[in-house]
């Protein structure tokens, strides 16, 4: 054959497997025309004469789709070179082809959605490119692959350049160029097809390169930023400093385990600020991140692309006061509604009665196998398309009736038989065994048990495969009947059994091959009963969602239905008929098994697996047989008019009926009009084409057949006249195939609309011709009652015929909604008593009673009330010119429930060679393709490697087990778009500011403020209590001289110093153990007694005394690890006068990332000199440190390890007790640096207070598991001891890390009662021993001794983290009742604190959505919506609160939400600072009411908050006052008007997926973003974007902005166990995270 001037059978073996490679890779889809032709005649060039031109194309080409249709292709490599033949077979056997594959094919469909895409290339849209690490990417790198041939590296330009111009493609909305922004795989910035795109990816540029510059203004959408915008400007005004902008405050290196706790500097951000302030300068300053930074850059893009309005102008939900969504959309006016009258019932053609029609189907089989025995029923096709075998009637008969023999009596004993007449059996047969599974199918009904066909399975996690073992489960069955073969191919366990595949019921396995079947004696013969209602059969059924039913078949309505499609399709005896179709259920098992029986027809059954390898096989086999009929699917059309270019003598002239079986799909026009142009030249006739719609419930609702006349005549006798025909209801003359053209627009309100207008949003739907014979059928509303629909108004097609299904078997709930429908009028009358049966089809009634389907209900889709068919959109995205990005049938399209409506998620296989910027680009276009078409938005885009979604058996992709791998996290998608800011148009309106309730103007009576009492508590009086100490060693000591001087010292040791308690101490008791420093091993690695204490303290206070340069009252800084080297500088520091400033030492491996906190905080309280360890100076002078700070101006630094013993001349005493005692300094969670100053009368006072809460004295033990450099930790560490005179065990944190069980062994070997510890040890105990509390119980670990456990913390109580430990650690003995919580802030260290004498903390219930409105609404446990929050323990001695509305600063009643303001003896006095705001302190310490008290002051702590009164008593009698902390105000998120804690959010956040550890969350440019930290594998990065998405907008009411998935580890958390947020938030901003993933949502 000469093509191209060459003759081809002349070529080289090579070449001509190379030029059948291309035909494959044109056949599947893998490449388009344009690059086929380049590439071939590449290939051709070298033999082609040179002066020849190329010759056109052949003329059927021009029929062809087009790229955009290209068929089905294998989910493989798409540029495979080989040539070898048996790779080449692989390939194909790997091509899916399922049910929907190709039935999206549509010129004018394509042409709408380019010219769509044209309409909008105005609208140039700068998308921000996801950012991914190059290490998640799934499939290999593209620029590791070789370059694509130059050949076809223009298809896409040519194909763009043909549908929207010269100049321009129809994607260049898109934004040719992303600012630069380039992900750390690739570069992101998105080329069009008019730019010249390079064959080699680019490499990773280094995080500290500088991203490449914007393009040429030329290049820039209208949305592009080339000037920045004021906000840019506003954020270019800071620049991190280099010197101390690096690390974050407080905060662990993200190089470092978690476990390891430093502090990192804040980012300059040093005094106290106000709080309205504080939050807002930070935003607008972003903290010193650049503006050039590639985050702030794409979330600019985000934004830009967010202005736009949304597209669907769908009426808002309503909010009012206390319920934020009170009832959905309105009806939009302009909604198209029906005008038609109601529809009458439409009657089938009268079901003819022939007097040869067997009164059984068996009937049929006995009599051709006894009459026509050598007759051929079956021949069954080898995988080359061959025949293999033919079974003729007479085989069939006798096979059969062994096989019934064998199942009635040689299963099991004589007395007792397994089966018997009406049991269940499974058929496990595979496609390319037709004739077994004909035999067993007829045995079974030869033996009267019913027949279940299934697929096979082939894995334990075959997609379904647990609801196919839930339909087992429903029929009963326990038997299934396989061949030799199949058995052997099933999975085994070791032992060589069956394996038991999930969800399945235990089977006995029986193989029906003739050599193991009995022969029956010769006086048995099967009983043959006339057709009655008993279930003939079950046909499996699988719902929308995943569930599989078995729709059972009566004998009665086996035998009608065969009947009707006998004189529906004029089926006549000896017969040839060809069948594609899956002969185990649907029209292949009506058509090809059961009618073809009944007319001893000739079937000639061609398997899947031959199509997948020669599509041609059908044609073939209708050519050589000269086949009458054939069954298709549109996908074998598609793939034989593909496969079709060296076959000119085939025809197909002989066909009278090409029957369609998905004919009933939209889709299907375009399939069937390219098959008839392509085949018309070899004998197709167009009226042969009989599309028909049929469903497992109703069977065949309607088929297109030949004239009417004839086959009336056929079956109702000639002297039937043609007008009594004519005449009958129904059944018009010969009526042509019709076709309608309709409104999308419409159709999604279900109502049918010709489309005039815009031609880019209709629907070509041709007709499935008429009802059956014998049947009645209407079309009635698919939602709600059956009402009959109006004439205009798509509905569900439901049918009365005895031809269909009788119920789903073993479910009789569901079968009264489906099998026993009577439809009802406008008024609700029923409009008869027959029952219809629901056929899942969507479609109307056309001219001449012809019936139209426009979907099922499996694939409807219903949003924002509007219809929208899944076949649709795949037709819209298949348009967008898929060839390189995604396979064409392998695309799934289902909707989930997010935020109380249904949304719209796309999933398809990406190929391997698909660059991510294509990608990228192909999503893109295909949301502005469906929006501008379907006027709907979509939720998720999600692309995953190829072969990775769930296959159905025939190669299709299983949708429900696709949405469940989706909602559970388990796709493992390579791209993702979430487009929830597009989507999401029914969010509640956001909340206006309401005047405050309560003001100066509200009436106060007494301790009432608006009708309820004011919310305030207070603990006992701290009062001069006889100290308990002092009674005993007045009863202990005998000496009356030291009576009358202990009495002398009793009046001042209520307002002493701590350095006069000390000394004391050292005097009367100098022998008593006051710490006790345990190392990792639980060793007591240092003591300090009393005396040691003190005489330590002095050498410290000596060695400050001598050193010129450090004067009385200059601050001095503490640089220690944890342990007792610290408290003893810290006493010889207050002897010496000095105050101390107590700092973490910097971590020796992170020096760049902590030790400029340490600088900045020497810094900041301009201290005079540094205590500190040998090691650690060392270190402050080494080269390292060098790098980070400048070593050269620190100030005098005194090692106090060798110290000589020397006393200080004096021990300094204070002038007054108002004095400051120390500075605390910390990093706040908002990651403000803040110092205090400590009074001394309020260290007094704070450590009085404990020792009375916690009764404190010295025969008591306490345990502390803390950090000691701030807050309650470091008074419990340092202070409390010294007053109290009890035991303090030290223990570290970081000696956790090493010895998981230190603490809790701690507790147990010295019989602790009172133990403190942070969240941090706390959640380290519980992750870390959680599983191993068997083997800490064997070790003798024994927590009863343990009477409280408090957690001292400056947050909400966490109530998860607290419980969760209880219940682990209650089989070690922990009573539930210990464990409890602390609270502080800046301006009061101890607020609550639990202790031995109050109740227990109590838990209350409050509604999130009232706590976002500030307010309190108390619910029931287990209340939709219900936040549980702990009482944070009970209030001090000598503290007050109230609760304190923070703008109007006055009161509020009891249960209301506000501010805690503080009123006790031990409040700090202000912030130390360097410029020292008096505006500031004032507002902070020194705060008064506006009305109600006006004269105490008070201090505002920052945090939000409600006292409410407990029926629990307190000590002294009354009702218990409990303090309930809701968060940190500085910490709360405002978006839409509404108050969001961060925590709330945080919490949903990590439950959203096992993967995700720790989260947190941040607003930018009121943009939420979400950090979330990935535990599992990188391939589980993609999947969280839209949990984490869906579940923030179902339980909290937001959309998210951007998701960000990092390594563990990387959310910094300071030693308190809090989240740094706002230094994640300018990690993030200035890309320092390294991040896995990215996501902005659209």
């Amino acid at each position: 054959m000469a093509e191209h001037g060459v003759d081809v059978s002349a070529l080289p073996q090579e070449v001509r497997e190379q030029l059948a490679e291309l035909d494959l890779e044109l056949s599947e889809g893998d490449i388009t025309q344009k690059g086929y032709e380049k590439k071939r005649a590449k290939v051709l060039a070298p033999y082609l004469v040179q002066t020849q031109t190329l010759a056109p194309p052949p003329a059927y080409d021009a029929q062809s789709p087009g790229p955009s249709s290209a068929p089905a292709p294998e989910p493989g490599p798409s540029n495979s070179s080989s040539s070898s033949s048996c790779h080449r077979r692989t390939r194909r056997s790997h091509r899916s082809g399922g049910t929907r594959d190709e039935r999206y094919r549509s010129d004018i469909h394509t042409e709408a959605v380019q010219a769509a895409l044209a309409k909008h290339k105005e609208e140039k849209m700068a998308l921000p490119m996801p950012t991914k690490r190059r290490s998640t990417y799934v499939q290999s790198p593209i620029d590791n692959c070789t370059p694509p041939d130059s050949s076809s590296s223009s298809d896409d330009e040519a194909v763009s350049s043909e549908s929207a111009g010269p100049q321009q493609s129809s994607d260049t909305w898109i934004n040719s160029s992303l600012h630069g922004s380039s992900t750390s795989s690739s570069a992101s910035s998105t080329l069009s097809h008019g730019e010249s795109r390079p064959t080699q990816a680019p490499q990773p540029q280094p995080q500290s390169q500088q991203a490449p510059p914007p393009p040429a203004p030329s290049a820039q959408p209208p949305h592009s930023h080339s000037q920045p915008s004021a906000l840019a400007e506003a954020f270019a005004q800071t620049r991190i400093d280099p010197g101390g902008g690096v690390g974050p405050p407080d905060v662990p290196s993200q190089a470092q385990a978690r476990g390891s706790r430093v502090d990192l500097p804040a980012n300059a951000v040093v005094r106290g600020m106000s709080r309205g302030q504080s939050r807002s300068s930070m935003m607008e300053t972003a903290d010193g991140v650049p503006v050039s930074s590639r985050v702030s850059t794409k979330i600019q893009q985000l934004l830009n692309t967010l202005k736009r309005p949304k597209r669907p102008p769908l009426s808002e939900f309503f909010m009012d006061d206390q319920e934020e969504i009170v009832e959905v959309p309105q009806v939009d006016p302009n909604t198209p509604r029906p005008e038609g009258r109601q529809i009458i019932p439409v009657k089938g053609e009268p079901l003819g009665v022939v007097s040869n029609w067997p009164p059984a189907l068996q009937a049929a089989l006995a009599r051709w196998g006894a009459t026509q025995g050598k007759s051929p029923a079956l021949t069954a096709l080898d995988i080359t398309g061959k025949p293999l075998y033919t079974l003729t009637y007479g085989k069939l008969w006798s096979r059969s009736v062994k096989l019934a023999y064998t199942l009635l009596n040689k299963l099991g004993t004589k007395n007792e038989q397994i089966l018997k007449p009406g049991d269940r059996v499974a058929l496990v047969y595979p496609n390319s065994d037709p004739g077994m599974f004909w035999v067993a199918f007829y045995g079974c009904l030869l033996a009267e048990v019913i027949p279940v066909p299934i697929e096979v399975p082939l894995s334990r996690k075959d997609a379904g495969s647990s609801q196919v073992g839930f339909l087992l489960g429903s029929c009963g069955v326990g038997l299934a009947l396989t061949s030799e073969i199949c058995l052997k191919g099933l999975p085994k366990i070791p032992t060589g059994e069956i394996l038991q595949f999930k969800g399945w019921p235990r089977l006995k396995w029986v193989v029906t091959d003739s050599k193991y079947l009995t022969k029956p004696s010769k006086d048995w013969q099967p009983h043959i009963p006339t057709a009655n209602t008993d279930t003939a059969y079950i046909e499996y059924k699988a719902s929308k969602e995943g569930t599989v039913m078995g729709v059972a078949v009566s004998k009665v309505a086996l035998l009608t239905h065969c009947q009707a499609l006998t004189q529906a399709c004029n089926y006549c005896e000896g017969e040839t008929l060809v069948n594609v179709l899956d002969f185990k259920k649907d029209m292949g098992l009506w058509h090809g098994v059961l009618t073809s029986v009944m007319n001893r027809i000739h079937t000639i059954s061609v398997p899947y697996a031959v199509m997948k390898a020669c599509p041609l096989s059908w044609v073939q086999r209708v050519h050589i047989h000269k086949a009458r009929v054939a069954l298709v699917k549109c996908r074998d059309l598609h793939w034989a008019m593909m496969a079709n270019r060296d076959q000119r003598e085939t025809s197909l002239a002989s066909l009278r009926m090409l029957i369609v079986a998905d004919g009933a799909n939209p889709w299907s026009v375009s399939s069937c009009d390219a098959f008839l142009n392509v085949f018309q030249a070899h004998g197709l006739k167009p009226e042969v084409i009989c599309p028909c719609a049929t469903s497992p419930e109703a069977m065949t609702v309607a088929i297109r057949r030949l004239c009417i006349f004839d086959l009336l005549a056929a079956h109702l006798g000639q002297d039937t006249p043609v007008k009594e025909i004519s005449n009958k209801p129904g059944v018009p003359g010969a009526p042509l195939p019709a076709r309608a053209i309709l409104s999308m627009t419409g159709l999604s309100h279900g109502v049918i609309r010709v489309n005039t207008e815009d031609k880019n949003s209709a629907l070509t739907v041709q007709d499935v011709g008429h009802v059956m014979p014998g049947a009645l059928m209407c079309i009635v509303k698919p939602d709600g009652p059956p009402m009959l629909c109006k004439t205009d108004e798509i509905g569900e097609i439901v049918v009365n015929s005895r031809a269909g299904g009788n119920m789903y078997y073993g479910l009789p709930g569901v079968t009264k909604n489906t099998f026993e429908v009577i439809p009802v009028n406008a008024s609700g009358a029923p409009i008869g008593e027959i029952p219809f049966v629901r056929s899942g089809l969507l479609g109307f009634v056309g001219p001449g009673s012809l019936i139209f389907v426009v979907g099922k209900n499996e694939g409807l889709l219903m949003v924002s009330g509007r219809r929208h068919n899944a076949d649709d959109l795949v037709a819209t995205a298949l348009a967008v010119e898929p060839v390189k990005t995604v396979y064409r049938g392998r695309i799934a399209v289902f909707s989930v429930t997010v935020f109380y409506d249904e949304r719209i998620v796309i999933v398809a296989e990406q190929r391997p060679d698909a660059s991510e910027e294509d990608s990228f680009q192909w999503m893109s276009r295909v949301l502005q393709a469906i929006d501008s078409i379907h006027q709907v938005g979509l939720y998720c885009l999600a692309l995953v490697p190829a072969n990775t979604l769930p296959k159905t058996p025939l190669g299709g992709i299983h949708i429900s087990d696709t949405k469940q791998l989706f909602l559970e996290g388990a796709l493992h998608p390579c791209n993702i778009l979430m487009c929830p800011h597009t989507c999401v148009t029914n969010m509640p309106k956001p909340r206006q500011k309401q005047p405050v309730g309560v003001g100066p103007a509200s009436i106060m009576v007494g301790n009432l403020v608006a009708g309820k009492r004011i919310a305030q508590a207070a603990g006992r009086d701290l009062g001069l209590i006889e100290d308990q100490d002092l009674i005993r060693k007045l009863h202990w000591t005998s000496s009356p001289k030291a009576h009358k001087k202990e009495l002398c010292m009793w009046p001042t040791m209520m307002h002493q110093f701590l350095t006069e308690a000390l000394q004391w101490r050292a005097q009367t008791d100098p022998d008593h153990t006051l710490y006790v420093l345990l190392n990792a091993k639980g060793v007591a690695v240092c003591t300090a007694t009393c005396v040691q204490l003190h005489k330590r303290a002095e050498k410290i206070a000596a060695a400050l005394m001598e050193r010129s340069g450090i004067n009385i009252g200059e601050n001095v800084v503490l640089l220690y690890p944890p342990g007792i080297d610290l408290i003893a500088a810290f006493y010889g520091c207050l002897y010496a006068g000095c105050i101390p400033v107590t700092v973490r030492p910097p971590h020796p491996q992170n020096l760049s990332a902590t030790l400029p906190t340490v600088r900045m905080i020497i810094d900041v309280s301009k201290a005079a000199c540094i205590l500190t360890t040998q090691v650690l100076m060392k270190i402050l002078r080494s080269k390292e440190a060098a790098a980070s700070v400048n070593i050269k101006t620190w100030p005098i630094i005194i090692d106090t390890d060798d110290l000589p013993r020397k006393r200080p001349p004096t021990i300094y005493k204070p002038p007054n007790a108002e004095m400051i005692a120390y500075l605390d300094f910390s990093v706040s969670t908002t990651g403000m640096l803040t110092g205090v100053k400590i009074s001394h009368v309020a260290v007094s006072a704070l450590c009085r207070s404990i020792k009375l809460q916690c009764e404190l004295y010295s025969s008591r033990q306490i345990a502390i598991c803390l950090d000691p450099y701030c807050g309650l930790g470091f008074v419990l560490w340092c202070l409390a001891s010294v007053y109290s005179g009890h035991q303090s065990i030290l223990i570290p944190p970081l000696e956790l890390e090493s010895s998981l069980t230190l603490w809790l062994g701690t507790l147990s070997q010295y019989r602790i009662r009172d133990t403190f510890c942070s969240y941090s040890v706390m959640e380290l105990c519980t992750k870390g021993l959680g599983g191993q509390t068997e083997l800490l119980k064997a070790r003798g670990v024994n927590l009863a001794c343990v009477r409280s456990c408090v957690v001292i913390a400056e947050e909400r109580p966490r109530l998860a983290l607290t419980h969760s430990f209880s219940k682990l650690f209650k089989d070690l003995g922990l009573s539930m009742r210990a464990v409890s919580t602390a609270f502080g802030s800046r301006v009061n260290l101890a607020i609550c604190l639990q202790g031995t004498t109050g109740p227990d903390s109590s838990t209350v219930y409050v509604d999130m959505k009232s706590l976002r409105h500030d307010r309190v609404r108390l619910v029931e446990r287990g209340a939709p919506q219900s936040l549980p929050l702990m009482e944070s323990g009970t209030i001090l001695p000598g503290v007050r609160v109230i609760i304190v509305n923070p703008e109007t600063r006055g009161p509020l009643g009891d249960s209301h939400l506000g501010e805690i303001w503080v009123n006790s003896p031990h409040n700090a006095t202000g912030y130390y600072t360097i410029y020292g705001e008096e505006n500031l302190q004032a507002d902070h310490f020194n705060t008064k009411l506006s009305f109600g008290d006006p004269q105490t002051l008070w201090a505002r702590t920052g945090y939000l908050g409600f006292v409410k009164r407990t029926e629990l008593t307190d000590s002294s009698g009354d009702r218990h006052d409990a303090l309930f902390v809701v968060g940190s105000l500085d910490e709360t998120l405002e978006l839409r008007g509404l108050r969001y804690h961060p925590i709330d959010i945080e919490t949903s956040v990590s439950r959203a997926h096992r993967s995700i550890g720790e989260s947190a969350v941040f607003t930018w440019t009121n943009l939420l973003v979400v950090v979330a930290e990935l535990c599992g594998s990188e391939q589980d990065a993609l999947d969280l974007v839209p949990l984490v998405t869906n579940v923030v907008l179902e339980e909290h009411h937001l959309i998210v902005g951007v998701v960000v998935i990092v390594d563990p580890g990387v959310i910094p958390i300071n030693s308190r166990g809090e989240k740094q947020r706002m230094h994640l938030r300018d990690s993030f901003l200035a890309d320092q995270l390294d991040p896995i993933y990215v996501a902005y949502n659209m």
